[in-house]
């Protein structure tokens, strides 16, 4: 990816860029996938998170609280 990104800026091949322009681009590409990540992965467990007991513990405590 960075030889395509060396060659779009006319700079040749990855060998002839320095260090830090290739952490530069890492840096931008890393970003990149981490906010398209945010942004669009569905799965969100935060909302299949069960936030207390449910009907079925609760109609097992009223049975035993009758009795």
């Amino acid at each position: 990816m960075t030889a395509f990104l060396a060659t779009l800026a006319g700079r040749g091949t990855h060998r002839s860029m320095s260090l830090y322009s290739i952490g530069w681009i890492a840096r931008i590409l890393a970003f990149e996938r981490a906010f398209i990540k945010a942004v669009f992965d569905p799965y969100h467990p935060e909302q299949h998170y069960m936030r207390g007991p449910g009907p079925a513990c609760a109609a097992k405590v009223a049975h035993r609280n009758q009795s």
